[in-house]
């Protein structure tokens, strides 16, 4: 391809394979760069501080009620989520589909809170669904 077209145009093959080299150095140089870099965020990502902040982005209103439930669970899961991370690598994880999103969101917010109201004594006053 760059041979026969540094022909028609008459260029000497130093020229062309200096280009090439140049052209895989620079390639090369960037893909290093880049992974250096990829590797230097994801070690920031799984700090236990950038863990908690993406909690906080993820779960505001849980947050800002100081919902004790969802405290509890984070002080749980935050350190065996952190090693679980750190040992597969964020790379190895697939992208996850908004409507998995939704689903694990309606399980938060109707089936878990469902299971605990069901699974509470009964109060003066309360009525039990079937």
């Amino acid at each position: 391809g760059l041979a026969g077209l540094g022909g028609y145009f008459s260029v000497p093959p130093q020229f062309t394979g200096g280009v090439v080299a140049a052209t895989m150095l620079g390639v090369g140089g960037m893909h290093w760069f880049n992974s250096s870099k990829l590797k230097d965020v994801e070690e920031q990502l799984l700090t236990i501080e950038e863990l908690s902040a993406s909690y906080q982005r993820t779960h505001p209103q849980e947050v800002n009620e100081a919902d004790e439930y969802y405290a509890s669970v984070w002080q749980r899961i935050r350190d065996p989520l952190r090693l679980s991370l750190w040992r597969t690598g964020l790379a190895d994880f697939p992208a996850v589909k908004k409507g998995e999103l939704q689903e694990l969101q309606k399980i938060l917010d109707e089936d878990i809170p469902k299971l605990r109201r069901l699974g509470s004594p009964s109060h003066h006053g309360s009525t039990k669904e079937d």
